[in-house]
């Protein structure tokens, strides 16, 4: 019974996990909102830099696009764009990067934060 309960749990917790991961087809639908400023799907810079690849890309090093001091600043210690940092920064960029040019007000719901990470990781999954 107690490994019944056991794999129940680890069961559980890992269906949890893959739910957090969220949905890029919904994440697709969230991105509008960056697509004024940003593409996820082609290489070129808009008012913000293209960020197709971005997870994993090392903080401020797009070599076509002239970042902000600020956020050259951020990156200077070598920070990469990973969930846990985007996930810190998506709610609030001005409070995480005093000085951004981004004037995004940012994204306040954890589903639309899951949604979007899983689509910037991933634009493809969304076609």
């Amino acid at each position: 019974m107690k490994l019944q309960c056991l794999a129940a749990v680890i069961l559980f917790a890992s269906a949890s996990s893959v739910l957090a991961d969220g949905d890029a087809v919904a994440g697709a639908a969230v991105f509008k909102r960056c697509g004024s400023c940003h593409t996820a799907t082609g290489p070129d810079n808009r008012v913000g830099p293209s960020l197709m690849g971005i997870v994993g890309r090392a903080v401020a090093s797009k070599p076509d696009y002239a970042y902000s001091p600020a956020m050259r600043a951020f990156g200077a210690d070598g920070k990469v764009w990973d969930g846990a940092l985007l996930r810190k920064y998506l709610p609030a960029p001005q409070f995480l990067v005093k000085g951004t040019r981004m004037a995004f007000p940012g994204l306040k719901s954890d589903k639309d934060l899951d949604n979007l990470i899983a689509y910037l990781k991933n634009p493809a999954a969304a076609q």
